[in-house]
């Protein structure tokens, strides 16, 4: 069963001359094999999902002007035109260009679960994954997070994943560089992905391990 260090501003992450604190991982939510097609899938949803999608082009019909025939049909020598406005003239409409338009796509429930769970078994395999005791902030304080995460020693950037009562603590790391601080229901799968470090508190944990779904039910030697 993977386990993670805690981070805790009475005893801190590594103090010297004594082991930290750890904390057993529920093994279905941190301990899954890494779904690579699953992953990639879920991280293209959601990038895909935060496109605005406001790219607008004009085509011939809604640029200005352009009403009157620009010379007669025949006699001038020249190839015939009917509009100023046309795509091969400069200052013309666009053929086929970008218009409004929505780039979400869906991923199915156990897909989102499952790329998710590797996600957390991914920073939980290579140790790369703490938990915060959050209690400790009892104001906001931007020294005090940047020594647990000096004395945790992890490298940027860093993912702290809090429960939205939990403010001084979002408060307090919010302001370091390269550090996000997101809540348990926002984080995505490439928010896990991108970060190098992941710091999750006590109240977020319990939530990221529920949106992981069900634990699962060992099927090894039914019949």
């Amino acid at each position: 069963m993977p386990d993670a260090p805690i981070l805790s501003s009475g005893d801190g992450a590594a103090t010297t001359g004594s082991a930290p604190q750890k904390v057993k991982l529920d093994d279905s939510a941190f301990g899954a094999r890494f779904a690579e097609p699953l992953v990639h899938q879920s991280v293209r949803a959601e990038q895909a999902a935060r496109r605005r999608g406001t790219a607008s082009t004009k085509t011939r019909g809604l640029v200005s002007g352009g009403g009157a025939k620009p010379w007669r049909q025949k006699g001038t020598g020249r190839a015939r035109a009917g509009s100023s406005r046309s795509p091969v003239w400069t200052g013309g409409g666009t053929v086929f260009g970008p218009q409004p338009r929505s780039y979400t796509f869906k991923v199915n429930r156990k897909e989102q679960r499952a790329a998710l769970r590797s996600a957390l078994s991914l920073h939980a395999g290579r140790g790369s994954i703490a938990v915060l005791d959050a209690a400790g902030f009892k104001a906001p304080k931007t020294s005090q997070a940047l020594d647990l995460l000096e004395d945790w020693g992890q490298p940027l950037p860093t993912l702290v994943v809090l429960s939205p009562e939990e403010s001084s603590a979002a408060l307090s790391f919010r302001n370091l560089k390269r550090v996000a601080v997101l809540t348990a229901e926002n984080v995505g799968v490439a928010d896990l992905l991108g970060a190098a470090s992941l710091v999750v508190s006590h109240g977020a944990l319990d939530a990221l391990t529920a949106r992981t779904g069900p634990p699962r039910k060992n099927t090894e030697g039914n019949a």
